[in-house]
């Protein structure tokens, strides 16, 4: 090859670099400018149909959802008002409406009320104040409680039927025992390791892990995987170094697909992650200011494979987060206070489908279930996206 066309390839390939590299650079540039992807939903305020009966809801504290996508809820009945809600419930009635419904209520996928059951029966003791309901995969409901004296756990048939009551009544607080829990405020599950994940709640300050069959605690953990402590850590103060221990209450525990446990510390407005054996992974604060009742009242997961997204219920700055799960990150969010349909008065629990609908309670007077379509993932144009009403 002669000294010239030896000069024309090297300046054909210098060329080259010098496109490839600028390639690079915008295809870099193109890819920093590409907005955030994030699930859309739209509320469905048909959803569910009308109670029969005359029968209402009361707050409703727990929502799961089962193996062919029925939708369960647990409400309380004494959270609601004699004179002004239940008035034929009087003895003597004072008027035509209305009655409270069985504290369990299940939905098929198109909102109709498919059964009704609980409360008091023989062989086991109802929580003074149940709180939370979850499914296993085996369709078994279960059932915890907050109130005085609920050192329990309930589980029974997708029917209502009693199967098993895990731990004693009437225990005092002991965030180390491995005899009975501490007024529980969720139950979770890791079928693989037959294992059940309990936010072990609002008298103890731990995540319990109990063997489904025997309902035998197996391990527990703390703040950071600590031993759990129950001595008093005083009001949540935004601006003091990160608490090492638990807040009351830890509201939720939730095991991923990928070995992961993403536990709602609620009054300290964070959510912490750890391998399922208790070992602290990483954590991420949620609104970091809000005092009071905090902000990290439940999570749930996307439906896909990977879990791609988490969806976090803020019951006191009522809106939904839309996080991506592996790093944490806030993407976007909807709701706001209200009345209306979209909008929250408490959002308390959280759950999805299968076809990756989302599932929402209101506790206090908020007193309702509310059903977020799944629209598929688009680009986020808006970091709070408000009631996200339909748009047809």
């Amino acid at each position: 090859m002669s000294l010239r066309s030896k000069s024309a390839v090297a300046l054909v390939l210098g060329l080259a670099i010098v496109a490839l590299s600028i390639g690079e650079r915008q295809l870099s540039a193109s890819l920093a400018q590409q907005p955030v992807q994030a699930p859309h939903f739209e509320v469905d305020p048909f959803w569910p149909k009308p109670l029969p009966n005359g029968w209402v809801i009361g707050s409703v504290i727990g929502v799961g959802v089962d193996s062919r996508d029925h939708v369960y809820i647990v409400h309380r009945q004494a959270s609601l008002n004699a004179r002004t809600e239940i008035g034929a419930a009087q003895d003597p009635p004072t008027g035509e409406c209305c009655a409270p419904a069985p504290p369990v209520l299940e939905f098929d996928p198109e909102g109709n009320l498919v059964r009704a059951w609980g409360g008091p029966g023989d062989g086991y003791t109802w929580p003074n104040s149940n709180h939370g309901i979850a499914i296993d995969h085996r369709d078994n409901v279960w059932i915890g409680g907050n109130g005085q004296g609920d050192s329990h756990i309930l589980q029974f048939t997708r029917d209502g039927r009693f199967v098993k009551q895990h731990g004693t009544p009437g225990r005092p607080p002991n965030s180390n025992s491995r005899e009975w829990f501490g007024r529980v405020a969720k139950i979770s599950f890791d079928a693989s390791a037959n294992e059940a994940f309990v936010a072990d709640g609002y008298g103890h300050k731990r995540v319990a892990v109990l063997d489904m069959s025997t309902g035998a605690i197996k391990r527990f953990w703390g703040a950071y995987g600590n031993v759990p402590s129950d001595s008093n850590l005083g009001p949540y103060n935004p601006d003091a170094p990160l608490a090492p221990q638990f807040r009351n209450p830890v509201h939720c525990a939730e095991p991923s697909n990928d070995g992961l446990v993403y536990v709602c510390d609620r009054p300290n407005n964070r959510i912490q992650v750890f391998q399922k054996s208790g070992e602290f992974v990483n954590e991420v604060r949620i609104a970091p200011r809000t005092l009071g009742d905090g902000a990290v009242w439940d999570i749930a997961f996307s439906r896909d494979a990977d879990q791609r997204y988490l969806y976090i219920a803020d019951g006191k700055n009522e809106r939904v987060y839309v996080l991506d799960r592996k790093s944490l990150t806030v993407l976007t969010s909807f709701g706001g206070g209200g009345r209306q349909p979209g909008q929250f008065f408490a959002v308390h629990s959280i759950a999805t489908d299968s076809r990756g609908n989302i599932f929402t309670t209101e506790t206090y007077e908020g007193k309702r279930v509310q059903r977020f379509v799944f629209r598929g993932v688009r680009a986020v144009t808006r970091r709070d996206q408000g009631p996200p009403w339909p748009s047809r």
